[in-house]
């Protein structure tokens, strides 16, 4: 299985610890790639506002766009872990997209499946941990491996 999460961050200082979680993937099956987005023209629509920052995400997110895609929005489905493994169960790829400061525009959201970790809000960052620990734990699950006792 491949798994991409998409994010829009300029820096990520975290970067030792998603590595962590990628290894440990790989023990699993799972090809865990993170891309960390934000290109000019992303820093420029964030200046204007709200909204022409959703638009320039949508643009940055649409070209990565697959079969499966999953945005992490606060709204979105909660699960738990269980259930998070079920739904990465039988897909060869699963992209995951992780919006800027301003969250997703509309027409981005009718394209994904929407899912939230937890009803409180995380930086980017906590989040993109949080994704990765649950997605070794999702695939530890469907592996029957001890990680998730």
């Amino acid at each position: 299985m491949k798994i991409n999460v998409f994010s829009i961050v300029k820096n990520d200082s975290l970067k030792p610890f998603y590595q962590d979680y990628i290894k440990q993937c790989r023990g699993i099956g799972i090809s865990l790639e993170l891309f960390d987005l934000f290109p000019a023209h992303v820093a420029k629509a964030q200046k204007i506002s709200a909204k022409e920052a959703q638009k320039s995400y949508t643009q940055t997110f649409s070209p990565h766009l697959s079969q499966h895609n999953v945005s992490l929005h606060p709204q979105g489905k909660m699960m738990d872990s269980f259930e998070f493994a079920q739904f990465l169960e039988g897909k060869s790829e699963i992209c995951f997209f992780i919006g800027g400061a301003y969250g997703f525009e509309e027409e981005f959201l009718k394209k994904t499946t929407n899912i939230s970790l937890s009803s409180l809000t995380f930086s980017h960052q906590i989040a993109k941990i949080i994704l990765c620990e649950q997605i070794y734990r999702g695939g530890s699950i469907n592996v029957k491996h001890p990680y998730h006792k």
